[in-house]
């Protein structure tokens, strides 16, 4: 019996062995047949760009495995790595592993190491993905299992124990970890597909509480957006711009510097308040939104427009209303709310961080044309006269050249390049600066 298994069976609790690792499993990616290998590529490239900010690591994908690796292999290194691991899109479960050489004495010794630091039955789940290994997983299950109870005395239980051991065999090394009852080394992913995978979206974020849920959902599904935020400048304060980029700084948890374009809207809902009556203004607004994102979009090779609408909330989220609004633009306009209530969003910024953010004072552009009564059916005729007397699609296209962009950081350590990159944080000066007219694409 090597030191370590003496050292447990005279009841003290040893050091753990191996190196400390962080195995992240990939649940939905790896269900997607031909399209698996760009998925996968995908999410390693984003877990790399991830971690740059958190500390120098290795990420390597095994028999559709991922293990990060910290380069000083300190157990603090490895915690930060794992508690950022948990908001990269497209991971399902994150396990702090050991990593240890794949020998029997070394797996012994790992084996009792972990189950002397918990109390109660335990059982073993194998999984040899190396086929060269001498034993096979029902083996090392048994053998595994019978060296614990000799040496601590404990009692195997195969359904619902304390304590489940799970090993895990791969070429060259075998990764070890407990998940227990009331405590464990596994936690849920956030699962999705990783960010990228579906294209881009430009996201109209208003500073509320419903397009900071609507922008999550669709990274989760893979897609990479920036977001377009209307202010009511010069009519209003800059408070809303402030909230907006707090916003996005608050969603590069889950995606590495999204991009945000500020318009200054305020002079385009006065004319939209001369042009059009009461009832009507707000949906010529809306309208109006849609196709300056739009002009934005094809710009800067967006491949949809995402709102936080979900149907019936309010007067413009009516279904004929939203069909008026989807008939300004060519572009899909997603919707990921459409369904869900207001509860059930606002559980959803609470869990993703932006609820507190979207409370905030500051002035929504859209209550200066909120009307008394709002009209919930739009009519296609009454529109197209208003937007006639507008110019609607020429207007859309001035504001969108009067649109300042600034790119939303989290506070970390930039690379030597990022640093020159970055876009800066708005201003008060900055936004009420006249902007000249230029309308370039990139």
């Amino acid at each position: 019996m090597n030191d370590s298994l003496d050292a447990s069976a005279a009841g003290s609790a040893p050091t753990l062995p191996g190196e400390p690792v962080v195995l992240l499993k990939l649940g939905e990616v790896f269900l997607k047949g031909a399209n698996r290998e760009r998925l996968t590529r995908t999410l390693v490239d984003n877990l790399i760009a991830m971690l740059r900010d958190v500390a120098p690591a290795r990420v390597r994908l095994r028999h559709g495995v991922v293990v990060v690796r910290a380069n000083d292999r300190s157990e603090e290194t490895v915690a930060a790595l794992a508690d950022r691991c948990a908001d990269v899109l497209g991971i399902s479960r994150l396990h702090r592993a050991r990593r240890i050489a794949p020998s029997m004495e070394a797996l012994d010794a790992a084996a009792v190491a972990m189950l002397a630091r918990r109390t109660g039955t335990f059982a073993v789940r194998a999984r040899r993905r190396d086929r060269s290994f001498p034993l096979t997983s029902e083996q090392l299950n048994r053998h595994v299992g019978s060296t614990i109870g000799t040496t601590l005395g404990r009692t195997v239980r195969l359904r619902e124990p304390d304590t489940t051991l799970h090993i895990e065999v791969d070429a060259g090394a075998v990764f070890v970890y407990c998940d227990g009852v009331s405590d464990g080394d596994s936690s849920r992913g956030r699962g999705g597909l990783p960010v990228g995978m579906s294209g881009r979206a430009l996201v109209l974020l208003s500073g509320g509480i419903d397009s900071p849920v609507a922008a999550y959902r669709m990274m989760r599904r893979g897609m990479r957006v920036d977001f377009l935020h209307f202010s009511g400048v010069p009519l209003t304060g800059p408070e809303s711009v402030f909230k907006a980029y707090a916003l996005c700084s608050a969603l590069e948890r889950f995606e590495r510097r999204p991009q945000l374009y500020v318009s200054s809207f305020g002079k385009a809902q006065q004319q939209i308040r001369v042009s059009s009556d009461e009832r009507n203004a707000m949906i010529v607004q809306r309208r109006l939104m849609l196709r300056v994102g739009e002009v934005l979009a094809r710009r800067h090779h967006y491949d949809a427009l995402v709102t936080g609408d979900a149907l019936g909330q309010v007067a413009s989220q009516t279904l004929t209303n939203i069909a008026s609004q989807d008939a300004a633009v060519s572009l899909p306009v997603l919707r990921p709310l459409l369904a869900m209530d207001k509860t059930e969003i606002i559980e959803q910024a609470r869990e993703i961080g932006t609820f507190d953010i979207s409370q905030l004072p500051g002035d929504d552009c859209c209550s200066l044309l909120a009307p008394r009564r709002a009209e919930t059916h739009a009519k296609e005729d009454e529109i197209a006269r208003i937007e006639r007397r507008l110019d609607a699609v020429e207007l859309a296209e001035t504001v969108a050249d009067a649109v300042r962009p600034y790119r939303a950081t989290r506070e970390r350590r930039p690379s030597r390049t990022e640093s020159t990159l970055n876009l800066p944080a708005p201003t008060a000066a900055s936004i009420n600066a006249p902007t000249p007219s230029a309308r370039t694409s990139s």
